[in-house]
Parts: C-alpha cells; structure tokens; sequence
C-alpha cells in the first residue's frame, strides 16, 4: 500500500506516530484516516462515512476528533468525534471551515475558556455593503461547551474595519484591491483557528503590542488578501495584522513556545512555497525554509507545519502530498510522498498532518 518514507534518519528525525488523512470531498465509500509509525507502517486507521478535511485531532483519550470538508452537504456537515473502532461518540452540526481548537484538551488552553470547549470557524453567507457588493462569505467563529450550547461567537464582517486601522495605507489598498477585483465573495477565506499558548515573547512585551501574542487570544489568516494577525478575546477586536507583499496565500500561522508566529506561505501567485517564522513584535521574518527560492517546493493551497520539540519541523505541502521533516540548518531527515495514494485515487491533497509522542498515543493504542 505504500513505500514508506524516503528518508528517515532516526538520530535527528522526532521520533513520533504522525496523524494523516487524504481531503475527501463527497466520498461514494468510507475513506481511511491513519496513524502512522516513522516507518510508515499503520499502527491505527479510522474510516469515515462523510466528506473529510484532514486536520484531525487525537485526543488523550485515544478518541479521534474530524471535521467533514468546508463547503460540504450541509446535511452531514460538522464535527465528529470518534471512538478508535471508529464509532459516532458525538456531533456538532454545523459549517465547519478550514480550522477549530479544542481549548486545554487537545489544544493550548485559555485564561478566559474553560477546558473542553470547541472553537470551530465557520462561515457565513450575507449581504455586507461595507465590504463588497451583493452577497458575501464572511468568517464566523463560534465557541460551544461539551452540550453544545453557544458561549461566543465572532463576526468577521464585524471588525473589518480594524484592518484598515492596523496596515499601512499602501496595504489598506492592496487588501481593497483584492476584493474589488478579484474576491468580491469570498474576501477573507479565513483558513486558521489558533489559540496562542503560554509564550516567551508575551513575558517580554509590553503595551498593545503584547495582546499580539498574548495567551488565550486567537490567530487568524485570510488568505485572499494575504493577511495574518490576532483577535483579542473575548472582545473580538483585532489587535494585529500583517502581511500584504510579504505573505501570499498563507496556511496555519500559529504562535510557538518563544513567541514567534510560524507559517506556511504557499506562495500561490509567486509559484514557490515556503515555511517562515515571523516576530510578530519587530514583524519580521527570522527563519524560513527553504532559505532560497525553489520551484520543486510548492503547494498553491492548503498544507502546513509544526514545530517539533526537537526544533526540527514538520511540513505538509499539500497539493503536492509530500511530507517532511526538516531541521533549523534545512536538512531532511524524514520524507514521504503521497503516502497511501493507492487508498486515495479520489483525492489530490492532503490538508495537514500532525505528529504526536509515542507516550501521547498509548491509550489509542491500548484501546484498539
């Protein structure tokens, strides 16, 4: 079913189980989610009845948490969780897009947010004459308790001024420019749901420019306009964006351990992707892979990376179902291509993938 990984150099690749799922659109069957070994050997698949974006999440519990595709039927469309023989433990219906957080359980918790609420981002269809003409995609942020009650929610629509506010007038226009003439519907196509964690660089900070980074606060990315920043929470107002003529078609920015904010820039119009990490105090670019511009690296749309404790980095370039590990110096130690594929003739992309420890996956692994 598949070769395994190309390169694996076991004294410097993060030593893991990485979590990996094809996106699947309307399957006609079930279609598999994996966890695989550094081998690529299947310790564990999962398989779905539904549509499938594939930013997965392992919960502690050995549970597996899966949105359906964006923009799917919306009869089936929402969150599911799992048990590992793959059974229905709960649903959220709703319209999920592109990214959610499951505060304190699977992802960074919240000062303000109790551990085990879901922040899932949406979308919403309407008619916004401050932003463009006729109808409108706007993103929508909802956060719901484990009995699914509303506790929150965000409108998009609501704080676009605020960008104006933040960027420059060159790229207030720039951001214009691109609804007018190229996204008069879906202007923002947010893709990114991050909670910032606890960070070195919010110890350090001071004044406004803390809230860029501080704990609990949430990241977003709009990729139609090339902008990155951060929602105050629970206000809601955006305390930081950037981006314009610097990132372009940007994937999964989210704020690390010292501060930083790494990020997948697709590179969609430049036609070569990269992986950048930003200081989003001095908003400046202090890393980035690779360190020259390569045409063999490139994902117009999806993917992503993450951090690993080891400092290496993994990287998902969608489009072109590749996954790696990369060191800070730019040296591959771990490598596979379009894993699975044979499982997954119906599917061109992989949206993300996730590596957890070894430790992290044993009560998946004794459940099953």
């Amino acid at each position: 079913m598949s070769d395994g990984p190309k390169v694996h150099d076991p004294e410097r690749a993060w030593d893991g189980y990485t979590l990996v799922a094809y996106i699947h659109k309307e399957p006609d069957d079930q279609v598999p989610i994996y966890l695989v070994d550094m081998n690529g050997s299947v310790v564990h698949r999962w398989k779905v009845d539904t549509a499938l974006q594939s930013y997965c999440k392992l919960l502690p519990d050995g549970n597996l948490l899966y949105p359906t595709r964006d923009r799917t039927d919306i009869g089936e469309a929402g969150v599911r969780e799992l048990d590992p023989a793959g059974n229905e433990q709960w649903w959220y219906h709703c319209r999920t897009d592109h990214d959610m957080q499951l505060v304190g359980v699977h992802d960074p918790p919240s000062p303000r947010i109790p551990d085990g609420h879901l922040l899932v981002h949406t979308l919403n269809d309407e008619m916004t004459p401050a932003i463009g003409e006729g109808l409108v995609r706007n993103p929508y942020i909802v956060e719901i308790d484990p009995e699914q009650r509303l506790q929150w929610e965000w409108r998009g629509e609501a704080h676009f001024h605020r960008l104006g506010e933040l960027l420059s007038d060159a790229e207030w226009a720039f951001v214009r420019d691109r609804i007018e003439t190229r996204y008069g519907f879906d202007w923002a196509h947010n893709n990114t749901l991050q909670m910032i964690p606890e960070n070195d660089a919010y110890e350090q900070a001071t004044g406004d420019a803390a809230r860029r980074v501080e704990p609990g606060n949430i990241v977003f990315s709009y990729r139609s306009v090339d902008v990155i920043g951060t929602i105050d929470y629970p206000s809601g107002e955006i305390v930081w964006a950037w981006g314009p003529n610097e990132l372009d078609g940007q994937h999964h920015p989210h704020v690390l351990a010292n501060g930083n904010v790494l990020c997948f820039d697709n590179g969609t119009e430049r036609e070569w992707s990269r992986v950048i990490e930003i200081d989003p105090l001095a908003e400046e670019i202090v890393w980035q892979y690779p360190e020259e511009p390569d045409a063999s690296f490139y994902s117009p749309a999806v993917s992503g990376a993450q951090r690993l404790p080891n400092g290496n980095t993994l990287v998902c370039s969608g489009n072109q179902r590749w996954l790696f590990e990369v060191t800070l110096d730019g040296e591959i130690v771990w490598e596979f291509e379009d894993p699975y594929r044979e499982e997954n003739e119906a599917s061109d992309m992989i949206y993300r993938c996730q590596r957890y420890s070894k430790a992290y996956c044993e009560p998946l692994l004794d459940r099953s």
